[in-house]
Protein backbone atom coordinates (compact mmCIF):
# COMPACT_ATOMS: atom_id res chain seq x y z
CA UNK A 1 0.00 0.00 0.00
CA UNK A 2 1.63 3.35 -1.10
CA UNK A 3 0.69 6.31 1.62
CA UNK A 4 0.98 9.85 1.70
CA UNK A 5 2.49 12.14 4.21
CA UNK A 6 1.77 15.63 5.34
CA UNK A 7 3.56 17.55 8.19
CA UNK A 8 2.32 19.88 9.96
CA UNK A 9 2.79 21.88 12.99
CA UNK A 10 0.15 22.62 15.78
CA UNK A 11 -1.23 25.68 16.29
CA UNK A 12 -2.25 27.77 19.38
CA UNK A 13 -5.76 27.87 17.08
CA UNK A 14 -5.54 23.99 16.98
CA UNK A 15 -5.93 23.63 20.86
CA UNK A 16 -8.21 23.49 23.47
CA UNK A 17 -8.01 25.09 27.10
CA UNK A 18 -5.91 21.98 28.46
CA UNK A 19 -3.54 22.66 25.50
CA UNK A 20 -3.95 20.16 23.38
CA UNK A 21 -5.10 19.62 19.99
CA UNK A 22 -9.17 19.55 20.22
CA UNK A 23 -10.30 16.33 19.23
CA UNK A 24 -12.56 17.56 16.00
CA UNK A 25 -9.27 19.89 14.85
CA UNK A 26 -7.94 16.08 13.37
CA UNK A 27 -10.66 15.83 11.02
CA UNK A 28 -9.58 19.18 9.52
CA UNK A 29 -6.46 18.03 9.24
CA UNK A 30 -7.00 14.79 7.46
CA UNK A 31 -9.28 16.30 5.41
CA UNK A 32 -6.14 18.93 3.98
CA UNK A 33 -4.04 15.40 3.83
CA UNK A 34 -6.52 14.72 1.49
CA UNK A 35 -6.98 16.80 -0.43
CA UNK A 36 -2.97 17.21 -0.67
CA UNK A 37 -2.76 14.27 -1.76
CA UNK A 38 -5.21 14.75 -4.78
CA UNK A 39 -3.83 17.74 -5.73
CA UNK A 40 -0.14 15.94 -6.17
CA UNK A 41 -1.73 12.98 -7.77
CA UNK A 42 -3.51 16.03 -10.65
CA UNK A 43 -6.96 16.23 -9.27
CA UNK A 44 -8.19 19.17 -7.71
CA UNK A 45 -11.23 19.48 -5.72
CA UNK A 46 -12.05 22.64 -7.43
CA UNK A 47 -11.50 21.61 -10.98
CA UNK A 48 -13.37 18.04 -10.20
CA UNK A 49 -16.67 20.11 -9.11
CA UNK A 50 -16.02 22.73 -11.74
CA UNK A 51 -15.17 20.86 -14.80
CA UNK A 52 -16.96 17.12 -14.00
CA UNK A 53 -19.33 18.16 -11.63
CA UNK A 54 -17.97 15.79 -9.04
CA UNK A 55 -17.28 16.45 -5.39
CA UNK A 56 -16.18 13.97 -2.57
CA UNK A 57 -18.14 14.19 0.71
CA UNK A 58 -17.49 12.26 3.92
CA UNK A 59 -19.81 9.09 4.75
CA UNK A 60 -18.30 7.58 7.70
CA UNK A 61 -15.49 7.60 10.24
CA UNK A 62 -14.31 6.04 13.11
CA UNK A 63 -12.05 7.53 15.00
CA UNK A 64 -9.30 6.17 18.30
CA UNK A 65 -7.41 9.13 19.96
CA UNK A 66 -4.61 7.13 21.59
CA UNK A 67 -2.50 10.26 22.56
CA UNK A 68 -2.82 14.02 22.67
CA UNK A 69 -0.72 16.32 20.13
CA UNK A 70 0.38 19.65 22.29
CA UNK A 71 1.03 23.21 20.92
CA UNK A 72 4.04 23.47 18.52
CA UNK A 73 4.57 19.71 18.00
CA UNK A 74 5.34 18.87 14.82
CA UNK A 75 2.93 16.31 13.18
CA UNK A 76 2.72 13.73 10.36
CA UNK A 77 -0.42 12.46 9.23
CA UNK A 78 -0.08 10.17 6.71
CA UNK A 79 -2.90 8.54 4.80
CA UNK A 80 -3.77 5.43 2.81
CA UNK A 81 -6.16 4.16 0.44
CA UNK A 82 -7.70 0.75 1.94
CA UNK A 83 -9.81 0.14 -0.65
CA UNK A 84 -12.14 1.98 -3.34
CA UNK A 85 -14.70 1.09 -5.61
CA UNK A 86 -16.65 2.84 -8.67
CA UNK A 87 -18.35 5.69 -5.87
CA UNK A 88 -16.47 5.35 -2.83
CA UNK A 89 -13.09 5.20 -1.35
CA UNK A 90 -12.00 4.28 2.24
CA UNK A 91 -8.69 6.07 3.44
CA UNK A 92 -6.66 4.79 6.27
CA UNK A 93 -5.17 7.62 8.27
CA UNK A 94 -2.74 8.18 11.41
CA UNK A 95 -1.19 10.43 13.38
CA UNK A 96 2.38 10.55 14.50
CA UNK A 97 4.46 12.98 16.40
CA UNK A 98 7.49 14.10 14.38
CA UNK A 99 10.52 13.50 16.84
CA UNK A 100 9.57 10.25 17.93
CA UNK A 101 7.02 8.67 15.41
CA UNK A 102 5.01 8.22 18.57
CA UNK A 103 1.34 7.12 17.08
CA UNK A 104 -1.63 9.27 18.69
CA UNK A 105 -4.16 8.78 16.54
CA UNK A 106 -5.83 5.99 13.61
CA UNK A 107 -8.65 6.69 11.91
CA UNK A 108 -10.73 4.85 8.86
CA UNK A 109 -12.51 6.97 6.88
CA UNK A 110 -15.32 6.37 4.10
CA UNK A 111 -15.50 9.01 1.21
CA UNK A 112 -18.70 9.14 -1.55
CA UNK A 113 -18.09 10.50 -4.61
CA UNK A 114 -21.40 12.39 -5.17
CA UNK A 115 -22.63 14.84 -8.32
CA UNK A 116 -22.14 18.20 -7.18
CA UNK A 117 -25.33 19.64 -8.27
CA UNK A 118 -27.78 17.14 -6.87
CA UNK A 119 -25.44 15.35 -4.34
CA UNK A 120 -26.28 11.55 -5.17
CA UNK A 121 -23.93 8.90 -5.54
CA UNK A 122 -21.93 9.06 -8.83
CA UNK A 123 -19.31 6.88 -10.30
CA UNK A 124 -15.83 8.25 -10.09
CA UNK A 125 -13.90 9.08 -13.14
CA UNK A 126 -12.03 6.49 -14.70
CA UNK A 127 -8.83 8.30 -14.12
CA UNK A 128 -9.14 9.10 -10.69
CA UNK A 129 -10.99 5.21 -9.68
CA UNK A 130 -7.94 4.13 -11.77
CA UNK A 131 -5.30 5.97 -9.65
CA UNK A 132 -6.65 5.27 -6.19
CA UNK A 133 -6.78 1.92 -7.32
CA UNK A 134 -2.95 1.81 -8.21
CA UNK A 135 -2.42 3.10 -4.44
CA UNK A 136 -3.95 0.06 -2.84
CA UNK A 137 -1.05 -1.78 -4.88
CA UNK A 138 -3.71 -3.38 -6.77
CA UNK A 139 -4.28 -2.86 -10.52
CA UNK A 140 -7.79 -2.00 -12.11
Amino acid sequence: MISFTLPIRVYYEDTDAAGVVYYANYLRFFERARTEWLRELGFEQKRLAEDLGIAFVARSISVEYLKPAHLDDRLSLVSEIESVGRAQVVFAQRVLREENEELLLTSRMRIACVESARMRPAAMPKEIYEAFKALTGNRP
